[in-house]
């Protein structure tokens, strides 16, 4: 029996966080800072479609959220970490088999659930999440985690798919893989995609058509896994653990560490969360 992943993952979750406790937020542009109010470290989407960017010093962007009339909230990681818990207890009641991935993310093995429409059961996951924490998520499905992260990737910017898209109902998979850029193919990054562009491999569908012992030779066994999962072929299980009452996630991130400066002189480092 093949694998089926799906990929929950909350939408600009520390914004919808504070929105679920204060529902006049909805439709205006929010950030949420770091700890030291220094960095964006989230972002709703009416803030993204100012420009603003992930990371960015809030004094450099002052004048803007001042004329926007920009939200901005510091980081409350205490309610941050009860509502991914309501969030992730909420999956839980839809599939026994997760993954807490991140503070916001969680993979679900579907295996079993292949006799109903994977596209309706996704809604429905969707649909519950919603009502019963507020909560936003998109949600991906495929036969490896790898595409399954892609599929979220597409659920999550393509408004047709209604925040739910099924890869393995695709018609044309290498089309779609075509259109994903390289660098943001799950595990790729900056890095791996400055090696692999200037030997032509710019996408998704054409790394997943590359040559394995090039691919091992340059990547090691770790990138290999990589694209034997964007062919199809699952690699990676579900890494599943019992969590304390005390642990938020059995993940072994929240997010992407990242540095910056606070207008102050000072260097902080924070977790970008969407």
């Amino acid at each position: 029996m093949r694998p089926i992943f799906a990929l929950v993952d909350c939408n600009n979750f520390y914004a919808s966080c504070e929105r679920v406790f204060n529902p006049k937020l909805n439709g205006q542009p929010i950030v949420v800072l770091s700890n030291n109010d220094g960095c964006v470290v989230a972002r709703s989407n009416e803030a993204k479609a100012l420009g603003i960017g992930m990371g960015v010093p809030e004094f450099q962007i002052r004048p803007l959220l001042r004329a926007h009339h920009v939200q901005v909230f510091s980081s409350n990681y205490t309610l941050y970490g009860d509502m991914s818990q309501r969030v992730m207890e909420t999956l839980e009641e839809f599939c026994p088999d997760l993954e807490v991935y991140s503070i916001d993310e969680a993979f679900l093995s579907l295996v079993g659930f292949e006799r109903q429409n994977l596209s309706n059961y996704g809604r429905e996951i969707r649909r519950t999440v919603k009502q019963w924490t507020g909560i936003s998520v998109s949600v991906g499905i495929a036969e490896t985690k790898t595409l399954a992260k892609i599929a979220n990737r597409v659920a999550k910017r393509t408004p047709d798919t209604g925040g739910v898209f099924d890869l393995l109902a695709c018609r044309d998979r290498d089309a779609l893989l075509g259109r994903v850029a390289v660098e943001d193919v799950w595990g790729i990054g900056l890095d791996h995609a400055r090696l692999l562009k200037p030997h032509g491999i710019t996408s998704a569908q054409e790394l997943a058509g590359a040559d394995d012992r090039w691919i091992r030779k340059r990547m090691g066994i770790v990138g290999l896994r990589l694209v034997t999962e964007l062919r199809g072929v699952s690699c990676l299980d579900l890494e599943q653990c019992p969590a304390s009452k005390q642990s938020l996630t059995c993940s072994r991130a929240f997010g992407t560490l990242h540095s910056c400066r606070n207008g102050r002189g000072g260097i902080g480092l924070y977790v970008a969360c969407g």
